[in-house]
């Protein structure tokens, strides 16, 4: 682990603000059922920690054997927290804030020699602008599949690595960016109109899009708040930066909006991005107004899990990484 602590804290005093960062990575997680019961380590696990320092904290791990189900040739983990006083790009765009980088690679990736990958990528950079900050630009730049095979047949599929757009106007929250709504509901509404879609992902996805629609529904009437739909009575929202995957030939593979079911081994998921507010932060508040902007951060959190596995023959259990989390909130200059 490699770490620089000495880094300067910075206030934002210029602004009357001051950034919590916040971020998260790890390789690898899970645990196996059959044929032996083994916790999965978090390998590579990095975390900034509701820190207002400007930090650097990365990770590497070597190759490793599990129990010779699950490998790996090795993969690295960085999360960083940094203030830009100035940037201006080459367009003119001011870019000055506080931006965390959260990325966790795997390489060399072997799952019971039916799952492999030369290298899969999960990255988010979010950036809380100077002014109007409370909630960030998100990017995904960076995330992909480098040879992922089923079988040894490659999965082609196609990646939506802007599915977030541009930050919401206002600095409204993305629960309330119609837009932003739309994009994710026409992406589920691709995968509900699937002919064969097991029923268990049909009603997952469905209750997403009834949830999207109330969501749309307050935002165009500009209500504050925003509609429940986690644990404690926060808000939370799940889908994919995966548009789809082609089908692969090959008996008993079947593919489903971003998930592949694998005869007598399992089913992966792909790309599965989680939007929410974290029980320990500050609820979310928000307010809609031409000259306001949100009334509180609700330091709202954004997690990519690259492949999330449920094994179920002849081993059981689950596998799920690379994975990267990142947010924070801003604050006003104690």
């Amino acid at each position: 682990m490699a770490a620089n602590p000495k880094l300067p804290i910075t206030s934002g005093a210029a602004q009357g603000q001051y950034h919590m960062y916040r971020a998260e990575a790890y390789i690898l997680r899970g645990e196996i059922e059959h044929p032996i019961k083994q916790p999965i380590q978090e390998y590579g696990r990095v975390v900034l920690e509701q820190t207002r320092r400007e930090s650097l904290i990365t990770q590497s791990v070597g190759e490793t054997n599990i129990e010779g189900l699950i490998s790996f040739r090795g993969g690295h983990t960085r999360v960083a927290g940094t203030h830009l006083q100035q940037k201006v790009d080459i367009f003119g765009q001011d870019h000055s804030g506080w931006v965390t980088l959260s990325t966790a690679a795997i390489e060399g990736y072997n799952v019971e020699d039916i799952i492999t990958a030369d290298r899969v990528v999960a990255q988010i950079c979010t950036q809380h602008p100077a002014t109007n900050g409370n909630v960030p630009q998100v990017s995904f730049i960076g995330t992909r599949f480098d040879n992922l095979r089923v079988g040894g047949y490659p999965v082609e599929l196609e990646l939506d690595l802007g599915i977030f757009g541009q930050k919401p106007a206002n600095d409204c929250h993305y629960f309330q960016d119609v837009d932003f709504l739309d994009r994710v509901k026409r992406r589920l509404d691709d995968f509900v109109d699937h002919d064969d879609l097991p029923e268990s992902i049909e009603k997952k996805y469905g209750a997403q899009i009834v949830y999207i629609n109330d969501l749309k529904k307050r935002a165009k009437e500009e209500a504050v708040g925003v509609i429940p739909n986690g644990e404690g009575g926060y808000p939370t929202m799940t889908f994919t930066v995966v548009k789809k995957i082609k089908p692969i030939p090959l008996p008993g593979v079947r593919t489903f909006s971003n998930h592949i079911f694998i005869e007598n081994f399992g089913t992966v998921t792909l790309g599965e991005v989680e939007v929410g507010v974290k029980k320990e932060h500050s609820p979310l508040l928000l307010r809609k107004s031409a000259d306001s902007q949100t009334e509180a951060s609700g330091s709202n959190y954004f997690t990519l899990d690259m492949l999330k596995m449920r094994l179920g023959c002849p081993a059981s259990g689950t596998a799920n990484g690379p994975t990267a989390n990142a947010n924070g909130s801003n604050g006003p200059a104690i």
